[in-house]
Order: C-alpha cells, then sequence, then structure tokens
C-alpha cells in the first residue's frame, strides 16, 4: 500500500481491517463491499442479502471525531484511505454516507440492547455515528493464510466431505474429544477453527493452540484434521454468531457444520416434536448443520455420554464447565482426568504457572519436619 499522504484518512484498528478482509476474500459472500443505507434495511428487514443468507448489515461506522468528519462529508469516488497503527492498510473508494442507529445496530449484532453488558460497552466505544459505504480494497494477509492451508489440506487429502467446528478450547477438554472422533466417523477432513478472541484471560492463545495440536497429532488420524486460527472480530460477539460461522465454514469449503445445541444464540426449540433453532430460518445455505448434544460424564455409566441417550438424572451427570476447569487452573490444581486428558492440563499447568513446584516445596520446608539433611522433592 502506498505510504506517502495523498488521500484524506480515516483511522480503523486491526479488528475493523479483519473484518473488512472477511468480505474482501469472499468469506461473507454474497457480501463483498460496505452496503449503502438501503441494502442495510432490507438486510435488517428480511436477514437476507442477494438472496442469500446474512444475519445483519455489514456496515462500516469507526468512532472518533477526525473519522465522522471526514465519512461525513465524503463525495461520490472519493478514496479514503484506511489507517492502521500508523500505516496505510487498503482504502475505501467512497459512494457515500449515511447516519447509523446507534440503538438499532447494537440490537443487531447483540439481540438486545444492554448499556451493562461488557461487550456491549466496548462495541458502543467503537461505533460512530456515520457509516461510509462503496467499494474498498485492504491488506490482510490472516484469512488468505487460513483460505490456502484448508485448500492445501482438501487437495493432499482428497476429501470429499469436509466437516467444520469452531471451537475456543479455553480449555480443550474430554467433550471435544469425542466430539471430534464422531465426526471424523462421517467425514474425509475436520477443519477445526480455533476462535481466536480479542482479549485472552488466562490461557494465552498460543498455548491453547497447541494443546490442540498435540491431541489431533497423537491421538487422530494423520492428516485427517486441520486446525486454523480463526480471527474474533466485533460482528463474532453477538448472539448471530452461529450464524456467520455457518457462512464462513461454507465459504471456506467446507460442507458440513457441527455446532452444540447449547451453543449461544440458537435458540433450541420443538416444532410438532422436531427439534429445531434459528438456523432453521437459513435452510438455503449450502452446508448442512448438524446440532449436536450435550455431553457429560455420567458416575452410574462410568463414562462420557450425551444427555439424550442416558438414562440417569442429572443429578448423576459431571457437567464439561469450561469455567470451572480454569478455576481449578487459577487454584494451581490439575482437573480430574475425567474431564481433561492429564498431560494436556499439565503442559497447561506448567506453562500458567511455572514456580507451581518451587512454591510447593518451599511450603513443605516451612511446614514439615526434616531431618537437617538435603531432600530431593518430587511434584
Amino acid at each position: 500500500m502506498e505510504s506517502i499522504k495523498k488521500h484524506r484518512q480515516i483511522k480503523l484498528d486491526r479488528q475493523a481491517l479483519a473484518t473488512l478482509s472477511y468480505a474482501q476474500e469472499g468469506i461473507f459472500k454474497p457480501v463483498d463491499r460496505l452496503m449503502n443505507q438501503e441494502e442495510a434495511i432490507q438486510v435488517d428487514n428480511t436477514g437476507f442479502y442477494k438472496g442469500k443468507p446474512f444475519p445483519f448489515p455489514f456496515i462500516l461506522a469507526p468512532a472518533g471525531i477526525e473519522n465522522e468528519k471526514v465519512i461525513s462529508s465524503v463525495k461520490p469516488n472519493e478514496r479514503i484511505d484506511i489507517i492502521v497503527d500508523g500505516k496505510i492498510r487498503g482504502y475505501i473508494i467512497a459512494q457515500g454516507f449515511f447516519e447509523v442507529n446507534r440503538k438499532r445496530r447494537i440490537e443487531q449484532i447483540f439481540g438486545n440492547y444492554d448499556i451493562n453488558n461488557e461487550a456491549t460497552i466496548e462495541f458502543l466505544q467503537r461505533l460512530g455515528k456515520f457509516s461510509i459505504y462503496g467499494n474498498y480494497q485492504v491488506d490482510f494477509e490472516g484469512i488468505k493464510r487460513v483460505k490456502k492451508t484448508i485448500k492445501n489440506a482438501i487437495k493432499e487429502t482428497g476429501a470429499k466431505s469436509i466437516a467444520a467446528v469452531m471451537v475456543k478450547a479455553n480449555p480443550f477438554h474430554r467433550a471435544h474429544e469425542r466430539l471430534f472422533r464422531i465426526t471424523l466417523e462421517h467425514s474425509d477432513l475436520l477443519v477445526v477453527f480455533l476462535s481466536k478472541p480479542t482479549q485472552d484471560r488466562l490461557l494465552p492463545y498460543d498455548l491453547r493452540y497447541r494443546s490442540l495440536k498435540y491431541f489431533t497429532d497423537h491421538y487422530l488420524p494423520k492428516n485427517r484434521v486441520v486446525i486454523v486460527p480463526f480471527k474474533s472480530t466485533y460482528l463474532f460477539a453477538g448472539y448471530n454468531d452461529a450464524i456467520l460461522d455457518c457462512i464462513c465454514a461454507n465459504n471456506f469449503g467446507c460442507d458440513k457444520f457441527i455446532i452444540g445445541q447449547h451453543h449461544t444464540g440458537i435458540g433450541m426449540y420443538y416444532d410438532k416434536n422436531e427439534i429445531k433453532s434459528i438456523l432453521n430460518k437459513y435452510e438455503s445455505l449450502d452446508i448442512k448443520i448438524e446440532v449436536v448434544p450435550r455431553y457429560v460424564y455420567c458416575q452410574e455409566c462410568k463414562t462420557l455420554v450425551n444427555t439424550n441417550t442416558c438414562p440417569h438424572g442429572s443429578h448423576q451427570h459431571i457437567k464439561y464447565n469450561a469455567k470451572a476447569m480454569l478455576k481449578f487452573f487459577e487454584a494451581g490444581l490439575l482437573p480430574p482426568a475425567m474431564l481433561m486428558r492429564t498431560n494436556l492440563s499439565s503442559m497447561i499447568l506448567s506453562e500458567i504457572m511455572p514456580n507451581r513446584f518451587e512454591n510447593l516445596s518451599a511450603l513443605y520446608d516451612d511446614i514439615f519436619p526434616n531431618e537437617g539433611l538435603l531432600e530431593t522433592h518430587s511434584e
């Protein structure tokens, strides 16, 4: 991209840049440009764009006094440079602008307008008053690498049936393992999109990737699983993320998408004794959507089961609750082996608490008696 300032500019962050690259690389197909007001209203009313599903308008309305000043004064066919981290990373050939209903935009993304929600507050801080529309070009390699990785995996394996699953692996546990194995029974290739959130709390993304990669390398058939980083931008923060996941998986070349029935926002319900969800509204998607039941560990069955096939009550079930498992790590403990494979949980704990054993050893020396000799302790 050009480095000499020749045109007016707007400043974006890397999240916005990544989001623009999704449409540019065909991952939001048929969306390939920023929508004008008429198109935005149509998508908001119907949930479709050019006859294909899309849950909300694809617009760009960055916050900031200078951004709003530039956008609200654009002229048709004016080139507006996109600045990210002080560098020109693309441009928009503006066709115009329109005022954004900020409250409605929040409702489109999150399903409601809850100003006490942390994600809503963060989104409001980045949402401006005016949206610019037109064709654009951005320089972002992340999505291109993902497309190339999946394309090469399909070519090398000759896969005809390609399933996709989106996971955070925060942490990666036994229920994930069961889901992967069952999916591979009916698919030639499994594409695991490892969600990369904007903020990593306890487990760094690299650590989650390595634990997932260790499992697939040692416990699943070779060359039948490909793990790809999936940058979660602000569009995936709300209740429509399942629909966006399906659209993205389809446009990455997958013909099946696997999702848990307790996934946020899919809205499971019964219609004439048939289980349905919000995804049924988008049956025109060129991808088979399979909603899998919840997995638990049953103390009576003595194994991992799904809640649809286990005859025992919930009082016998140990749930695979990611937040609860993270609390084990925060306390310096390994989660029970029935929840997580021990070598994986050990890998995680040794990295997030590298001084754990030294601290335990010092505590032992302070509390327990010894003979005054050098003693060796094992963890």
